[in-house]
């Protein structure tokens, strides 16, 4: 170690310290333990430009043990890296200031507690919820090979990035790390490499009162190359772990780090130094232990700046500068592939791809949403080559499997296949789509909307990026029928309409399906989720009822009455809105006027303007009747108090569907039933 690594490990090291105790909450154990290894690989190893941190072949850095976020301020602070703007033009601006590391943790600031992917240049993912990081990082290296597959060419290679995760004892603990580690051993992804942070603490106290299995061990199991750094601050042990990983040709790799959480300081190896600043005193001693000045804060020694310009800086910047003089080469000979690839940055679809999308025509027996789906998204697949994905386990029941020509199984002997086979790993399986997600392909991800629970975590960090990964659910309802209330989802609705920023979606009919592709596929700063259903729902006669556009607006009127405003209001969505249009046959019949409204997309609906949302929802009309196979939470806010909800209460039942709809009252008798009664006088 030379005296300029030895300096910039511990100017770190107080970086953090400080920002820690300034804010007086955080994290320093971590940062302190781990930050020869992080300089180690950001110094010497990272191919990363500050100077254009969203330069698409850059190794990606995931710090999943996300609690030791002033770690990667300090790193993004040091090495300079510039600030880049929702649309993705570099801004120039230093991504974090010395005056964001002094407001860690403070409103506002680029130094927020945990990483935040959008609120800071230099964060590939947001991190935090433990093992998180971890999964995502396996669709970003997914993502890796199969650009590499579809893109590259013997005279050039524009992708051949790595992946790096830093994980602590909690990452590995929650489950979803080892879901994802399955996964990425049995793909082999040799371009993944996870940095395992073993300081053996945890909050509670040291990790041998709840984990004492052979890691190790474990991860060979997974089919992973593992080799292991008995000391933390020994950099040349560090160099070497690293050099493996990349002379890896057929493994991921996991390093096995054994560090000293709280490095230096009084309570180094204590729970203590897990999530407390060390106090003044403390922080002064550690400093004094590190050789720093113990009365200067946020102190930068002079050289380690330049020594940082001239590592990562200059590798970083001749690389990328590599890089694109090779892609412009790239676009002469191959114009077509280029063309996908900016679009692919930029987030764009490919100019006319829309005609692709089907309409189907009416049909009283139509067709249940999971085969419109599955036929709609084949549509847009092969019209837009970078989507892809799978599903845990359930491709023949969620209809998400591309069949055309060429889509083939993206597997370890195929890496320029479409359909991804995640296995029976809902989390991971959404972990790993918002990964693909951040390096700009548009995945997709399936499952029954029962099992949604497992994957919620992700579900939620993909809204809380902005970032437009596609969670489809299929077997809606009860109508799943004989399998019974462990597979007939009841609150989930409730659960995904509550995520700020989750469009959910739920279609009427095949072309209500279409036109929910239409705004999916178009989606830059939003997740989606579709529902759909198991049983067949009619294909509704759109030349007599209103037009299936009226999904990009979250909310139509599908049906109206006769003559003037109506009396009462029915709202559906999915398989209710034909309830709800027979309710109102019945109804109209009887001279009661009514309104049918289709909303698939409560999100969308809230964001019209108020004089769309009157036109939908007279405010003088108060009778409404709301109907839904789910929870009747949240209707209150469309039908008001003087409306009604007809839903469900409780958990479904085992038993044939049509026995179901009549046990919990999901027929048009008793939806016209409500409505009567709210339009009855006194």
């Amino acid at each position: 170690m030379t005296d300029l690594d030895t300096l910039s490990v511990n100017t770190i090291r107080g970086l953090c310290m400080d920002a820690v105790q300034k804010a007086h909450s955080g994290h320093p154990g971590t940062p302190m333990g781990m930050a020869p290894v992080a300089y180690t690989l950001w110094q010497r190893f990272l191919r990363f430009d500050p100077a254009d941190p969203i330069w698409p072949n850059r190794d990606r850095f995931v710090l999943s043990e996300g609690h030791a976020s002033a770690l990667l301020w300090s790193l993004l602070h040091l090495t300079g890296v510039r600030t880049v703007d929702p649309e993705y033009e570099v801004l120039g601006r230093p991504a974090v200031t010395l005056d964001d590391l002094k407001s860690f943790r403070q409103l506002d600031s680029r130094c927020p507690g945990h990483p935040e992917y959008r609120w800071t240049s230099g964060v590939e993912t947001t991190t935090g919820p433990l093992g998180q990081g971890v999964a995502t990082s396996v669709g970003m290296a997914i993502a890796g090979q199969w650009l590499a597959a579809r893109y590259n060419r013997d005279d050039f290679t524009l992708f051949d990035f790595d992946v790096y995760a830093l994980a602590g004892d909690g990452c590995m603990m929650e489950g979803v790390s080892s879901e994802a580690a399955s996964l990425a051993g049995h793909l082999r992804l040799s371009n993944l490499c996870w940095i395992y942070d073993s300081n053996r603490v945890t909050i509670e106290g040291h990790t041998d009162i709840t984990f004492t299995e052979d890691v190790a061990a474990r991860f060979l199991a997974y089919g992973w190359n593992v080799t292991t750094v008995a000391d933390a601050n020994d950099l040349g042990r560090i160099g070497r772990a690293f050099h493996s990983f990349r002379a890896e040709a057929a493994r991921p790799t996991l390093i096995l780090v054994h560090s000293h959480i709280g490095y230096g300081s009084p309570v180094e190896d204590s729970p203590q130094a897990h999530g407390s600043p060390f106090g003044p005193e403390g922080v002064k001693a550690t400093k004094r232990a590190l050789g720093l000045p113990p009365d200067a804060d946020f102190h930068i020694p002079d050289g380690v700046p330049d020594w940082f310009a001239r590592g990562i800086g200059a590798r970083g910047g001749q690389l990328r500068s590599h890089w694109e003089k090779t892609f412009d080469a790239y676009r002469g000979a191959y114009p077509e592939l280029a063309d996908e690839l900016e679009r692919i940055q930029r987030r764009e679809l490919p100019d006319g791809w829309e005609t692709a999308l089907p309409a189907f025509p009416a049909d009283p027996k139509g067709l249940a949403s999971r085969d419109s789906s599955g036929q709609v998204l084949n549509a847009v697949a092969k019209a837009v080559p970078w989507v892809l994905g799978g599903s845990a386990d359930l491709a023949p029941s969620t209809r998400t499997r591309l069949t055309f020509g060429g889509a083939g199984d993206f597997q370890a002997y195929d890496r320029a296949g479409r359909n991804l086979h995640f296995g029976v790993r809902e989390h991971a399986a959404a972990a790993v789509a918002n990964g693909m997600a951040l390096t700009k392909l548009r995945p997709y991800w399936s499952g029954f909307l029962i099992f949604s629970d497992y994957a919620k975590a992700a579900i939620r960090l993909s809204a809380l990026m902005e970032i437009p990964t596609v969670h489809i659910f299929t077997h809606d309802s009860i109508g799943v029928g004989e399998d019974g209330p462990t597979h007939q989802p009841v609150e989930q609705l409730a659960g995904l309409r509550a995520t700020p920023g989750l469009l959910v979606f739920r279609p009427a009919d095949a072309n209500e399906v279409a036109e929910t592709w239409r705004v999916v596929a178009g989606l830059r700063r939003a997740p989606a989720a579709l529902v759909l259903s198991r049983q067949p729902l009619p294909t509704l006669d759109r030349t007599r009822l209103g037009a299936a556009t009226g999904v990009a607006w979250g909310a139509y009127v599908l049906a109206d009455a006769d003559r003037g405003e109506p009396e009462v209001i029915l709202l559906a969505t999915g398989s209710e809105v034909a309830l709800a249009l027979a309710a109102h046959e019945e109804l109209t019949a009887e001279g009661i006027a009514s309104r049918v409204v289709s909303m698939p997309c409560w999100e969308l609906f809230d964001r019209q303007p108020r004089e769309y949302r009157d036109q939908v929802l007279p405010p003088a009309v108060t009778r409404r009747v709301a109907v839904e196979e789910a929870s009747t939470f949240g209707w209150d806010r469309y039908v008001g108090a003087d409306g009604a909800v007809v839903g469900m209460h409780t958990f479904g039942a085992s038993a044939p569907l049509k026995q179901l709809l009549t046990k919990f009252g999901f027929t048009p008798e008793r939806v016209a039933q409500v409505a009567r009664e709210l339009v009855a006088p006194g």
